[in-house]
């Protein structure tokens, strides 16, 4: 898409572009502040791609889980899917901040998950975050879910390209 058209559409304030420039200046250019802010701003329009990853940025990097709320609960794998798994181009990196929180994440919330007696746990020989979607059956408290959720995220989310620098729009 011409970079014309993507600044045209970000300066009438569509959701999917602010989303797109909040992603990027978030977690690739290390921009937290402006990029939170473009996907608040989308989240609020109802995007739903800026919901689900406006939430989950703000309960790993800020510890809000409130958010949370904001994503009707039968839709949580469907939007999580569609967030994780778009493939932006290639080049794709991630910020030192996000590495940095993964590893928090790994340390402070897996093992609570892991220990949790919430759901039956299925054995695997490693508990990590690469199992961690198919270690608990569906019968798990919520907090459970949604440190399922936060850990596919960091998992599978790739934000950003090199193909296009939103700075320019």
């Amino acid at each position: 898409m011409p970079s014309e058209l993507l600044k045209a559409c970000y300066d009438e304030g569509n959701p999917s572009t602010l989303y797109i420039k909040g992603v990027q200046f978030f977690y690739s250019l290390d921009l937290h502040e402006e990029g939170l802010s473009l996907m608040k701003r989308a989240a609020d329009a109802r995007y739903e791609r800026a919901v689900y990853t406006h939430a989950m940025t703000r309960a790993i990097f800020e510890g809000e889980g409130k958010y949370f709320d904001g994503i009707p609960f039968e839709s949580v794998d469907r939007i999580g899917k569609l967030v994780r798994f778009v493939k932006w181009g290639w080049g794709l990196w991630h910020g030192d901040y996000f590495r940095d929180h993964k590893v928090l994440f790994i340390c402070f919330f897996m093992s609570s998950f892991y220990r949790c007696q919430c759901a039956n746990l299925v054995q695997r020989q490693c508990h990590c975050l690469w199992h961690i979607d198919v270690t608990k059956d569906d019968n798990m408290c919520n907090r459970c879910f949604w440190i399922k959720e936060l850990g596919l995220f960091l998992r599978d989310f790739e934000p950003i390209s090199l193909l296009r620098d939103t700075g320019k729009w």
